[in-house]
């Protein structure tokens, strides 16, 4: 069953089940009033037959002609019947009605008065004591006006609801039509995907409902699954394209090298070359392993001393700098030790950093690099500069992508990754990171931590 004919098929019986307990709350309280009028009009006629045939020898003549005509006019298509003690029918035209039992004249002596209902008439008792004896007046009257009134009132009620299921079941196929309808627009743009590109989102309805979530929790979910397919395909073709070159190069000197003996320094020379591929290769594979189990990274956070961990990166790319003739000058302008200790993992940490450090070193053009350790506004900042070349402003929201690069990178060696691979870790860490470039002025990378 398909949700719209699921909320017609609800509605409508939430309408019918409400629509009944209405109608039957009315019914019952339009029964008893209407019970209650005319026993109350019985009781009146009651009062007025006992004047009549009771009290005339104590009214005045114009006073019981009076009453007389008012009787006339109430006990029209009525029976009255006026009991002496011994239950007699002293008075009235309704002598045998088998319906007026003992019990009732006892009833009415004994409380009062008395009323009841049999399947054709209303009856109304009271009791009059007078100066002629104690009598029981009883009055009756048909209740087809009443039936009447009442079968009347449940043909309106069945014709209002069967009118209202109609109204509220077509109503409801409309609405839910149109409610669903953002609902079958998604399913169909799905089972429409094209999963060569699933990446295109949904348009948003901007209606801040239900909906409105559903299209947006699809774009996160189908963009998420894009990125991971896009990530795979070019890791594939990274794997195809770039480990070619260090493997040729290992596989061309290597064959070159077996043609003939060699001296111990061209031996030396080759196995160097050979071993650079080869820990490029091991440095390229090292990262994407990191950085496919980054999400999932379980190892508990320890305290990490930041400007130390600055200090051995500018220790280990010392020969990088010798090759670049270029010089990292590391300021450190924090008078507090506090602000220095981070917790987080000090290996990804440190990882991070280093492929930012060597990056500036490898696009520099042998410029100095300055790496600013620094406290704003109460927490931590490392601004790592350059003056090289910079990135074009169309590559800069691309650059953190994996395996994008500039396209003025020119013959400098690199995987992609490294870059892609330090945000993957700040975010990991809450840092954040931002990134400012200028063509042939230098790139300037801006970490600002979490408040310890």
């Amino acid at each position: 069953m398909t949700l719209r004919n699921r909320f017609t098929i609800i509605s409508s019986l939430s309408f019918g089940i409400v629509s009944i307990i209405t109608f039957v709350v009315i019914f019952i309280a339009y029964y008893d009033s209407t019970k209650i009028s005319y026993f109350d009009k019985l009781k009146n006629t009651a009062l007025i037959s006992a004047i009549y045939y009771l009290e005339k020898d104590e009214l005045p003549k114009n006073r019981h002609s009076q009453i007389t005509k008012e009787y006339n006019h109430l006990i029209e298509n009525r029976q009255v019947a006026v009991y002496d003690k011994n239950n007699v029918v002293n008075f009235g035209k309704n002598l045998t009605d088998k319906n007026i039992k003992i019990q009732h004249l006892k009833s009415a002596r004994k409380n009062g008065n008395v009323q009841f209902m049999s399947e054709d008439n209303f009856y109304y008792g009271i009791f009059y004591p007078d100066n002629q004896g104690d009598f029981v007046v009883f009055v009756k009257s048909s209740s087809d006006s009443f039936n009447s009134q009442i079968i009347r009132l449940s043909i309106i009620m069945l014709s209002v609801l069967m009118i209202g299921l109609l109204a509220i079941y077509f109503l409801s196929r409309y609405l839910s039509k149109i409610v669903y309808k953002p609902i079958s627009n998604v399913v169909e743009r799905i089972n429409n995907v094209d999963y060569n590109d699933i990446s295109q989102a949904i348009t948003s309805t901007n209606t801040h409902d239900e909906i409105d979530e559903l299209i947006k929790s699809y774009n996160k979910l189908f963009g998420r699954i894009s990125e991971n397919i896009l990530l795979q395909q070019n890791f594939i073709n990274y794997v195809s394209h770039e480990f070619k070159t260090p493997l040729a190069s290992i596989s061309g000197n290597l064959e070159v090298f077996a043609q003939k003996d060699r001296s111990p320094e061209e031996y030396k020379k080759v196995v160097k070359e050979s071993l650079e591929n080869v820990y490029e290769i091991e440095n390229i594979l090292n990262n994407l392993l990191l950085m496919s189990g980054l999400a999932n990274l379980k190892e508990s956070h320890q305290t990490v001393r930041i400007d130390e961990l600055i200090w051995k990166i500018s220790e280990k790319l010392n020969f990088k700098i010798d090759d670049s003739k270029s010089a990292i000058s590391v300021q450190l302008e924090v008078q507090t030790s506090d602000f220095l200790e981070f917790t987080g993992n000090e290996t990804l940490i440190y990882l991070a950093l280093y492929n930012i450090v060597e990056n500036g070193i490898k696009y520099s053009q042998n410029r100095p690099i300055i790496i600013r350790i620094f406290e704003n506004q109460q927490v931590l900042n490392i601004e790592i500069k350059d003056f090289g070349r910079g990135i074009a402003q169309e590559d800069l929201d691309k650059i953190t992508e994996t395996f994008y690069r500039g396209k003025n990178v020119e013959n400098i060696k690199g995987s992609g990754i490294g870059l892609s691979l330090s945000k993957s870790i700040f975010s990991h860490h809450h840092i954040a990171m931002q990134i400012s470039s200028e063509i042939n002025s230098g790139t300037q990378v801006l970490l600002t931590f979490p408040k310890n």
